[in-house]
């Protein structure tokens, strides 16, 4: 007998659902060993050339790919596109031998995801316009899920079997493929092209707005990749705890970050949404600063569940205020400023990071971080945008 909960679901939804499970089942088998991958090839220098380009590359792209599946009207081919590119890109990855090779792949790979994300979430809200919460909710679920299990079977892979991390790619590609079947069912309703135009800047927007997108951007530019969090739990351990341990922690920090997302979003909407946002800036930079000065098991696993309540605080509530702040004619305007800003901070935010590691020493990094984490709330608090 069918389940209440999925009574009236669109097969959209329940399609792109399994899609989403497969293919975060395979990135996640991906995301905690990279950093270690690359690591091994360039050094820290590397991760942060790495780290920043798919942060910036993904934020980039979904504001263009968003304006052209929009104007053109088709769906489908961008959400193929994109989740094609990546499982390309991953098998590519799982053949690499050189660090430039590496690099440029490891970056390349998240062109897929800058390509579909806007699309299909498009295809979502058209399949149930009535009811897009619960169509998001399901998606959102099912994709989790498979984030969380693909962390748990990396470990498995890791410590069990004693996998190497190519093979453990490859494995991973191979679902990203396997994630391209379900696509194929998936129907797209019959849009008209439209004739708009892409418009990114801060001149139209209310001053509120632009003082936030402002301070975003500072934030951003000291909200280095999580791959760098992931070298320093790497250093701290011996043999082969130095891979197994850091992927728990990965796996922990997806835990908090998926368990708190809802809850904080709901007291943002009882205490607004800037002073959850400021809360989370201040979390990171205590976080950070942890992260400076403690490096055991315990400190970890506290640090780690901080930093995916920080996540859980930031990332959706920040792309909310700003639908908040803005007007609902320039609400795409003021979406695709926000994440060209923080995506071109992206980029520098782990090179800084990287050069730091290199030339001086890891806990700078996580100094730096704390200190723009820490003006980031003093500017918050300063220019009244939390009031």
């Amino acid at each position: 007998m069918r389940s209440k909960y999925l009574k009236g679901v669109s097969p959209n939804i329940l399609l792109l659902g399994i899609v989403s499970f497969l293919n975060d089942f395979s990135s996640e088998m991906i995301m905690p060993i990279l950093p270690m991958f690359v690591e091994a090839f360039g050094g820290a220098l590397a991760v942060g050339l790495v780290g920043g380009l798919r942060d910036s590359i993904s934020s980039i792209l979904k504001v263009f790919f968003g304006y052209w599946s929009d104007k053109t009207g088709r769906r489908k081919i961008f959400v193929s596109s994109g989740y094609i590119t990546s499982a390309v890109f991953k098998l590519l990855l799982a053949l690499s031998k050189t660090c430039p090779y590496v690099i440029t792949i490891a970056a390349l790979e998240r062109l897929g995801k800058g390509m579909r994300t806007a699309a299909r979430d498009a295809i979502i809200a058209d399949s149930m316009a009535e009811q897009r919460g619960k169509g998001f909710g399901i998606h959102r679920t099912l994709d989790t899920c498979g984030a969380i299990l693909g962390s748990i079977v990396v470990f498995l892979l890791v410590w069990v079997f004693d996998f190497d991390f190519s093979l453990i790619i490859l494995i991973a590609a191979v679902f990203a493929f396997v994630s391209l079947i379900p696509l194929h069912f998936v129907k797209q309703a019959e849009r008209q092209p439209q004739d708009i135009s892409l418009k990114i800047g801060l001149r139209q927007l209310p001053k509120p707005l632009k003082l936030f997108i402002l301070v975003s951007g500072v934030f951003a530019l000291g909200n280095f990749s999580y791959m760098f969090f992931i070298i320093k739990a790497q250093a701290a351990f011996p043999g082969r705890l130095s891979i197994a341990l850091p992927i728990l922690l990965y796996v922990l920090f997806n835990f908090f970050y998926a368990g708190f997302s809802v809850p904080l979003g709901v007291l943002s909407d009882k205490i607004g949404r800037g002073k959850v946002i400021a809360i989370g800036y201040l979390l990171f930079s205590l976080t950070s600063l942890g992260f400076a000065f403690f490096a055991s098991l315990p400190s970890f696993i506290i640090l780690f569940a901080f930093y995916g309540i920080t996540n859980a605080a930031v990332d959706a509530n920040q792309r909310a205020f700003v639908s908040d702040l803005s007007s609902p004619h320039l609400r795409a305007t003021a979406l695709g400023t926000f994440h060209t800003i923080t995506g071109l901070m992206a980029l520098p935010a782990s090179l800084i990071a990287g050069f730091l590691w290199n030339s001086m020493a890891p806990n700078v990094v996580f100094i730096y971080g704390s200190v723009l984490g820490f003006i980031s709330v003093l500017l918050f608090i300063a220019l009244g945008i939390c009031a």
